[in-house]
């Protein structure tokens, strides 16, 4: 079967041709940090090795999804990538442009057509020590999760939209973590332009049609350390963003195993209006994860949002949900579990919009402060 992707990347290019590159690399974008490339790539693999990965029994659901991140990472060692042209003047700012062609607006209006045919859009954005090719496995097989047969509203599809940033992909414990915390920042103001070319054209759409432009929704995933570069985004966006009030831009922001410290959502802290974008935050967290206690001890940083959740969840604001996944996740997948089972099932509900008490969901409601679930 052949597989699509959208994407945009703030990485460098390689081969002789930037609109058809062979991929991108480790580095920023020669344009910039903030630069960033709109596109589409296609892979193909055997139905047979998806449908293998599909039907596979995780010890908390069905659905391999991680071994099926691990499937296509290698199929996307030969995807084909175009990304879309464009015409800018460099010395210039995207609102002087003259005669511009912008890469955003053309993907903008692809996607609007896609969700025009009842398809949400999911904004994927990856976490630390993913190199190019891992990053369009894990937000390839983000896709076919979501749009698995059985699962879900058989009518409603959702298409992912990558959002990769030059994560080191070396997994050099004491050196690539360093690096990639810093690239990390950088790219979070790479992807807040994104997110506020994004505003205006949603703006524009709703202004042209009365506010009825689409009736489909936009979500947002973070995973692991693509969490600091949300955190990066949201300082960008205070920025750009006339009034009091950040723009809401999602329905759902799922912030699964994040990298970030425990107190972040909390009111004054660099987090505390990520609510303010969403309908709803769900926090996805593992008590057992491995990789979040490795930045807990040997780097230094306080403990972290996607191990125990909130340290104070009664500040956080009722929107804001935290789903604690400990009881049924572990061993190779602990950190990446948001791929699989149901977790992946959960997530895929609260797109379809289904009660969040809904027996369907295997969650039930824990005591004490704030809006606090167990995933069984």
């Amino acid at each position: 079967m052949e597989l699509g992707l959208y994407f945009a990347t703030n990485r460098a290019h390689e081969g002789a041709d930037r609109w058809h590159p062979d991929r991108y690399g480790r580095a920023f974008s020669s344009d910039g940090m903030e630069n960033l490339r709109f596109g589409w790539l296609s892979v193909d693999v055997a139905d047979k090795d998806v449908e293998r990965c599909l039907q596979q029994d995780t010890g908390f659901g069905t659905g391999a999804g991680t071994a099926l991140a691990d499937l296509l990472t290698k199929a996307a060692a030969k995807a084909r990538i175009e990304a879309y042209l464009e015409k800018l003047d460099a010395d210039r700012s995207d609102t002087a442009q003259p005669k511009a062609k912008f890469g955003s607006k053309a993907m903008f209006s692809d996607l609007q057509r896609d969700m025009l045919k009842r398809c949400d859009v999911l904004v994927f954005v990856h976490g630390f020590n993913v190199s190019w090719e891992a990053a369009v496995g894990s937000a390839l097989a983000l896709q076919v999760m979501q749009n698995r047969d059985g699962v879900g509203d058989p009518k409603q599809q959702t298409a992912v939209v990558l959002f990769s940033w030059p994560s080191d992909g070396m997994a050099l414990p004491f050196v690539s973590y360093k690096s990639d915390r810093s690239e990390a920042k950088g790219s979070g103001y790479a992807f807040a332009r994104g997110l506020l070319k994004l505003r205006d054209h949603l703006a524009a759409l709703a202004d042209r049609a009365n506010g009825g432009a689409c009736p489909q929704d936009l979500h947002l995933l973070c995973h692991s350390m693509g969490n600091y570069v949300l955190q990066n985004t949201l300082e960008r966006m205070r920025e750009f963003t006339p009034g009091s009030s950040l723009p809401r831009l999602f329905d759902h922001v799922f912030l699964c195993a994040p990298d970030v410290d425990d107190s972040v959502l909390e009111p004054g802290q660099p987090m505390g209006d990520l609510h303010q974008i969403a309908r709803t935050v769900s926090v996805y967290h593992n008590t057992g994860d491995v990789a979040l206690h490795v930045s807990d001890y040997t780097k230094g940083n306080p403990d972290r949002l996607g191990s125990a959740g909130a340290a104070r969840a009664a500040m956080l604001p009722d929107k804001v949900e935290q789903v604690d996944c400990s009881a049924i996740v572990g061993g190779l997948i602990e950190h990446s579990y948001y791929l699989d089972g149901r977790v992946a099932d959960d997530i895929l509900r609260s797109i379809d919009g289904v009660p969040k008490d809904d027996p369907a969901r295997r969650r039930v409601r824990k005591g004490g402060a704030g809006v606090r679930w167990l995933l069984q």
